[in-house]
């Protein structure tokens, strides 16, 4: 019997390191889980197969089951319901995929989505797509008396995502599902979907992905992760996909800037677990410095003045600082002597005055929770 009511909440999460590269697999990134939350909340609905009521979209929408796929009840504007609540409504059909191939019903569904991932609507780019896909992946499997390991959470969430964008990596999943720092490498996308496809959802979570791991990492010691909102929400897999239409993918200066990310990223691991503080900020410098050789090079506006700012202030006291993600807007990271109070403050400061609103965020070492 499915429980009365299951609550999960899943952190959004931040790239340090690692961005652009890691959407090819086996290319490795660092991300850190942030305190800043989606939660789902699954319960028996008594009105429609399906109802999905979401902040991140339109309230109380019917949807009913159709050859495996959700369909807006008596809606006329399926497209609109379906765009806004895209990652909601994949993540319960894959789940519903591995009930069907368990023998196992899928019981009416009252879901509830609430972000603190968004400002009025405006996403922060905290990973809200990502955090919603596994906090949902886990309520409505515990819902349906499905008890999954972290593992087959995050693979469940990837196939969920991948439906969607193959391009995207899935490192925002695994901050969602596993917290704190870890070092991601992407499976090839594509492969484990033909894998779903050909075998179905169960033997694809059996089955080994190439290239893709997760490993868990320990939090730089005597530095503070500062984090800048630029108020300008910028879509990842929108650049992530041009990028991707360009020419430059493929070529000499592509293969250069995965193995320069890769050194980079492996370095920063070497630096967090030897506790080398200023190898980790020559890291991070060097990270930005390599994105914005790929921004000069190819021209996505990846630095807006905003987030060149937000860098700028960083290391005018000694810290290390570069957009999380794909830029173009959303947040910029800063690590920071976490004893030079004032040198804080007045980063702080000069953010503010640069239109880049300081967010109280601290990483989050758990991923999702009861």
């Amino acid at each position: 019997m499915p429980e009365q009511t299951v609550v999960r909440q899943a952190p959004g999460k931040l790239f340090v390191a690692g961005e652009y590269a890691v959407v090819e697999p086996g290319t490795p990134a660092i991300l850190v889980a942030v305190d800043r939350h989606i939660t789902v909340t699954v319960s028996e609905a008594s009105t429609a197969e399906v109802v999905i009521s979401s902040d991140l979209g339109p309230r109380q929408v019917p949807w009913r089951w159709h050859e495996g796929r959700l369909v807006v009840r008596g809606a006329d504007d399926e497209q609109r319901a379906r765009s806004s609540l895209a990652h909601v409504v994949t993540a319960v059909e894959t789940v519903a995929r591995l009930l069907a191939e368990r023998g196992l019903p899928v019981p009416a569904l009252d879901i509830t989505i609430d972000s603190r991932l968004h400002d009025d609507g405006r996403k922060f780019g905290l990973g809200s797509s990502g955090a919603v896909t596994v906090a949902t992946v886990d309520a409505v499997a515990a819902f349906c008396g499905l008890r999954l390991p972290a593992g087959d959470r995050f693979r469940l969430a990837l196939l969920a995502s991948a439906l969607l964008d193959p391009k995207g990596s899935g490192g925002d999943l695994a901050a969602s599902t596993f917290g704190g720092w870890i070092s991601y490498q992407s499976p090839d996308r594509e492969f484990v979907l033909d894998l779903a496809r050909r075998l179905g959802v169960e033997r694809a979570l059996r089955a080994p992905w190439p290239g893709h791991e997760v490993r868990r990492l320990q939090a730089p010691e005597g530095l503070s992760l500062q984090v800048g909102w630029t108020g300008e929400p910028a879509s990842t897999g929108t650049m992530v996909s041009d990028l991707h239409r360009r020419t430059w993918r493929g070529s000499d200066s592509h293969q250069k800037f995965v193995k320069t990310s890769t050194d980079l990223v492996h370095a920063c691991v070497e630096a967090l677990q030897g506790r080398d503080r200023e190898g980790l900020l020559h890291q991070i410098r060097r990270a930005r410095q390599e994105l914005a050789r790929l921004d000069n090079e190819v021209g996505l506006g990846i630095f807006t003045p905003k987030l060149t700012s937000l860098c700028e202030a960083a290391e005018a006291v000694g810290g290390a600082a570069k957009p999380s993600g794909a830029g173009g807007g959303d947040c910029g990271i800063a690590l920071l002597d976490a004893d030079a109070a004032r040198d804080i403050s007045e980063v702080r400061q000069r953010w503010a005055a640069a239109g880049v609103l300081p967010l109280p965020i601290r990483p989050a070492l758990e991923g999702i929770e009861e």
